[in-house]
């Protein structure tokens, strides 16, 4: 059927009433009865104002679209409103669309609009939603200050906060998302509406979370999202209520801290260790779901086996190696080296990270601990030098360090012998090794002893000489008189030398008949004295001498001697007589 356009039949009307024509018999009944732009008046009044029907598409023009919305009358409806972004309609003839009756223009023509109609219909289910805490559809449009505009008919505001229950990490990947939010308040006056979708989101946790409270038992693995990471331990939200995973429960190795291991928002799996139901707590594991490494260890690193470990951390006292993951060893700074004194810290030849072999020396399961060596897995250089080094071998090396019970003598790279102060000279008296060697002078050494298990080797000078000792006894008997200069004077008797390298010492008993409280009220170094040998002691070094002997040798009269002058005075006394004549008598 044909549709005529309401604005001409009003305009053909006013133009035969202003022309004066004359009626027919029938226009003038109807006349008598009604003018037309009477009855079109009448039929505009009856359309409710302001309010939103239904209208069918009748018609669809550049500029407007035609709607039938039953009042005797067809509205208008501006075509931008019922095109799509590129320019096309989104609706067809015939379609029935809901509009909003606006108003008449001042041409009689009724103006209907589709996107008021869609706001107050919003408005309406805004109201209705807000009363009844019910939810509304909407896409989130884009981010604005504080949080996301969001496209539900109507332009509303999602707050950041209102977006989860837990802290957003990318709030650009909301954008475009179609969710289901809550009404928290609107001001139809200031067009402004406040969504939440955090509370929708607490109502499902919380059923969640019963659900959970009744169908959790110990032992049960749960899956669960990082809340929360702590030094102590990591919280797990495990939908509508949260578990701890401490920080000894993460693995059987040690964690310094979780958070190298963990990140907010991670997806993880853990098991439930124990739960109170009445206070809500729940302790979670993670090791749990894999087996106790230290269980049959002693299988695996029976004590001197070799195996190869990363080296996970380094302290003065020497490195922890991981062996496998949560079995861990400590190389001890005195099983590193062989030669300690080359490296004073592991970090000078160990870094973390390093892929070494190490020896297992000692290992205790219940207490976790496994004590490990490194340098058990390379050749010991001591007992290369026993065999390189037999004693009586004479060496050549640097004076490397000088202290007051001997001088260290470099014989190979990283090796000292130790040449003690006693083995320095035979002869003389060294009271400190600096007054003969200095620091950098090269030597020679006789190789004395090499104790491989106390990483010793022990070096002399004196012994590149005969020991004089070996001949003392050969030249001085018990009994003989020597006379030497006095070396030392203490308390307790005088030192003298014999000769060259060879003391023997006068007690204090054995310096005179008369006594004295001190050999220094008589004598003094460098004095020269005669004494007696009393005993020579070849091995243990001593001589024992004595004035009080020799001065008494020197005053004893042999009795041979005494006969003999008394024979002498005899003879003597005899002739004298024999020659006396009488006339002298």
């Amino acid at each position: 059927m044909a549709i005529v356009n309401n604005r001409e039949m009003v305009n053909e009307q006013k133009k035969l009433e202003d022309e004066g024509g004359e009626m027919s018999g029938i226009q003038e009944s109807e006349h008598k009865m009604m003018s037309f732009s009477e009855l079109y008046e009448q039929s505009l009044q009856e359309v409710p104002l302001g309010e939103v029907v239904t209208g069918r598409v009748v018609q669809l023009g550049n500029d407007v679209v035609m709607v039938d919305v039953g009042y005797k009358t067809e509205g208008q409806i501006p075509a931008a409103e019922l095109k799509d972004e590129n320019g096309n309609f989104t609706i067809s003839v015939g379609d029935m669309i809901e509009v909003l009756v606006d108003r008449k223009d001042e041409e009689y023509n009724l103006i209907l609009s589709r996107d008021k109609a869609t706001r107050m219909r919003m408005w309406n289910e805004v109201k209705k939603a807000c009363e009844t805490n019910g939810l509304i559809k909407g896409t989130i449009t884009e981010r604005v200050k504080g949080g996301f505009s969001v496209d539900i008919g109507i332009t509303a505001f999602l707050p950041g906060s209102q977006v989860d229950v837990r802290p957003v990490k990318d709030m650009n990947s909301y954008i475009g998302q179609v969710l289901q939010f809550n009404i928290l308040s609107y001001d139809r006056k200031r067009n402004n509406v406040v969504l939440s979708r955090r509370s929708i989101l607490e109502k499902e946790r919380e059923a969640e979370r019963k659900m959970i409270l009744e169908s959790i038992e110990e032992g049960k693995i749960l899956e669960g999202l990082i809340k929360n990471i702590t030094d102590y331990g990591v919280f797990i939200d495990l939908g509508g209520i949260d578990g701890l995973l401490h920080v000894t429960d993460i693995s059987w190795g040690k964690i310094s801290r979780p958070s190298d291991s963990f990140s907010k928002g991670d997806k993880i799996s853990v098991k439930v260790l124990s739960f109170d139901r009445e206070k809500g707590r729940i302790s979670l594991g993670l090791k749990q779901l894999k087996e106790n490494p230290w269980d049959g260890v002693l299988g695996r690193y029976p004590v001197g086996s070799v195996s190869e470990g990363k080296v996970v951390s380094i302290m003065d006292y020497g490195a922890f190696v991981e062996l496998e993951e949560g079995v861990e060893g400590l190389i001890h700074i005195s099983e590193m080296f062989w030669t300690t004194k080359k490296f004073r810290h592991p970090s000078k030849i160990l870094n973390i990270g390093d892929q070494i072999k190490v020896m297992v020396l000692d290992i205790n399961p219940e207490a976790k601990r496994i004590s490990l060596g490194l340098k058990q897995t390379v050749s010991n250089p001591w007992m290369i030098l026993k065999d390189k080094y037999p004693p009586g071998t004479v060496v050549k090396g640097v004076v490397r360090n000088i202290a007051d019970f001997g001088i260290f003598v470099g014989v190979e790279e990283g090796i000292d012998g130790l040449v003690h102060v006693s083995d320095i000279s035979w002869k003389q008296r060294v009271k400190h090794p600096s007054e003969f060697f200095k620091k950098g002078q090269e030597i020679e050494a006789v190789v004395l002893n090499i104790d491989v298990e106390n990483e010793k080797f022990s070096l002399g000078i004196k012994q590149l000489e005969k020991n004089p000792w070996e001949e003392v006894a050969s030249r001085y008997n018990q009994g003989s008189v020597i006379t030497g200069k006095i070396t030392n004077v203490t308390d307790f008797g005088l030192f003298v030398e014999i000769e060259e390298g060879i003391e023997g010492l006068i007690h204090v008993s054995e310096i005179g008949n008369r006594k004295v409280k001190s050999p220094s009220e008589i004598y003094n170094v460098g004095d020269a004295v005669s004494a007696m040998i009393k005993n020579i002691d070849p091995r243990n070094k001593k001589i024992r001498l004595s004035i009080k002997d020799y001065e008494s040798s020197m005053n004893e009269v042999p009795s041979n001697q005494y006969i003999n002058n008394q024979e002498k005075v005899a003879s003597n006394l005899g002739k004298a007589l024999a020659n006396i004549k009488v006339s002298d008598v």
